[in-house]
């Protein structure tokens, strides 16, 4: 006697089918379960005992074995316990053995035959979908699952109520969705005083998704700037709601369903290992870039990170994915992010000049920066260097633009970009129409960028302040600025701005590179003039 029924394995945020397939045999009485499972999935058959011991089910005084197909995928999870546990009872007799086709199932089981909710009900309903079946889950993932549009979906609080749903003693109502909210209100930029020019490059950073570095002294208003952002950045779209979502799923992360419009803002502490960072770990789950899909990673104290945890960041932050590599899998994970990040000067916070001016410097300085690659530090759009906040900007009354002046001027340049982008046959759609993601001959044409600002790009490159990925950066920081001014095309205006914002040498570095006034001086004409 033999009974099948489907699940799912997680590979990332996809959901591969896998095969239940429970036989009962002759031979020695033991319940084996095999198809590379780990530890958490050969567990299932106590739990699956216990279950049935709660309902007053005895197990079959013969061998049982649960294989999971495909054998050479691997299982992970305890969402296996329900397939495994209806497998079993269609064997036995339980509930019809018919009762389960056009149906996948996933779910963990409590020894009073409770079924527990698992994270990635919302993968599954879509896998499950895709496969034209319907989910069976635990009731508390109904409203998660319900939001995978027109796949079939039942709750049950219990294996109790699913059996008497197959055997007609009573119906399961399909769960509704869970609800969408706009998630908590940001806080206001009233609240920062002074630091104008921030609140600039803060601007620009939101209207285009770009990366942005703090470099300030202690209380000079960096975290206060970058928990800022998020109230600046529009909600997320319907697609990119789906995608943020099915991350969080896999994480655990949703409650009863409810999704949320606001952008994600994740602030991992510095002590935060590489797989913490990138995704990894025993079962190969996101990591906090990966939990900031589509929103805002903010990186505090940024050298303080472990080198080699930050240099992981420099292909998720190209590629808009990550790949958790191992012996027997390779996980791939969105991670689309705006990445943002703050530091001190120098260890002793205030850098070579001003009050409380380090002793040591240049050279703590040189060394405490330089815990930052080159590589890294090249991926950075935006460089804002923050002085101290005087007792003069203190004393004044609050700004008169706040968050939501700001967030309408990064509405209207964001519109501006998904318009054009869809005024192209070519042109990216969604989350990828920003002009932080715009390259190659699509950059060069929404840029249309003019001979002087192409020429003023041009000496920067030779003059060696940018890089040929900087050269690409500048042109999209440009093509932002033009949008918050509503202007057609790039200029050469717009090329200086972009240009002022690429990071400038790190002390100890003037020597080899010339300092930014001198530079601006070569110019023909020099950015003092004629801009």
């Amino acid at each position: 006697m033999a009974a099948k029924v489907v699940t799912v394995a997680f590979e990332g945020v996809e959901a591969r089918r896998v095969d239940v397939e429970v036989q009962l045999t002759g031979g020695l009485v033991v319940f084996a379960v095999v198809g590379l499972a780990d530890k958490s999935v050969a567990e299932s058959r106590e739990r699956v005992r216990g279950a049935f011991a709660g309902l007053g089910l005895a197990m079959p005084s013969r061998r049982i074995v649960a294989n999971l197909a495909p054998a050479d995928l691997p299982k992970e999870g305890t969402h296996y316990d329900l397939p495994i546990a209806l497998a079993v009872m269609a064997v036995m007799g339980v509930i019809p053995a018919d009762a389960l086709d056009g149906w996948a199932a996933m779910g963990e089981l409590s020894l009073d035959g409770r079924i527990v909710a698992t994270a990635g009900a919302l993968p599954a309903a879509m896998a499950a979908g895709a496969m034209g079946l319907g989910l069976i889950c635990p009731e508390a993932c109904g409203p998660e699952a319900a939001w995978a549009g027109d796949t079939r979906i039942l709750a049950p609080r219990s294996l109790v109520a699913l059996i008497n749903h197959f055997r007609g003693g009573q119906v399961l109502a399909a769960p509704a969705p869970g609800p969408v909210v706009e998630g908590e209100r940001g806080r206001d930029l009233r609240d920062v005083k002074g630091q104008e020019h921030a609140k600039r490059a803060l601007e620009i950073a939101a209207a285009g998704g770009h990366n942005l570095l703090f470099v300030g002294p202690p209380g000079s208003g960096k975290s206060m700037l970058a928990q800022r952002l998020p109230g600046l950045l529009p909600p997320l779209t319907s697609t990119e709601l789906l995608e943020t979502s099915m991350v969080h799923s896999v994480a655990g992360l949703i409650a009863k369903g409810t999704l949320t419009r606001a952008r994600p803002y994740r602030s991992p502490h510095h002590s935060a290992s590489m797989a913490a960072l990138t995704g990894g770990g025993l079962k190969a789950k996101p990591g906090e870039v990966s939990l900031a899909h589509n929103g805002v990673l903010f990186l505090d104290e940024l050298p303080e990170f472990g080198v080699q945890a930050l240099d992981s960041l420099r292909g998720p932050l190209e590629t808009g994915e990550v790949m958790v590599a191992r012996a027997n899998a390779h996980v791939r994970y969105p991670a689309r992010v705006q990445l943002v990040a703050a530091m001190n000067p120098c260890r002793c916070g205030h850098g070579g000049a001003g009050r409380g001016a380090c002793g040591k410097a240049p050279r703590c300085q040189r060394d405490y920066q330089g815990r930052v690659s080159g590589p890294l530090m090249d991926r950075i759009d935006l460089a804002v260097d923050m002085p101290a906040v005087t007792a003069a900007d203190l004393a004044l009354p609050p700004p008169s633009e706040g968050s939501a002046e700001v967030a309408a001027r990064v509405a209207r340049a964001r519109r501006l970009q998904v318009e054009r982008a869809e005024s192209l046959a070519d042109g990216p759609r969604g989350s990828e129409a920003v002009n932080a993601r715009a390259e190659g001959a699509y950059l060069e044409t929404i840029a249309g960028l003019d001979t002087a600002g192409r020429g003023l790009l041009s000496q920067a490159a030779e003059a060696g302040r940018i890089s040929a990925r900087g050269w690409t950066r500048c042109l999209r920081l440009a093509r932002t600025i033009a949008d918050l001014e509503g202007a057609d095309h790039v200029r050469r205006v717009h090329v200086a701005e972009a240009l002022a914002h690429r990071r400038a040498a790190w002390p100890g570095e003037e020597e080899a590179r010339p300092a930014p006034s001198a530079f601006a001086d070569r110019l023909d004409p020099p950015l003092s003039r004629g801009i």
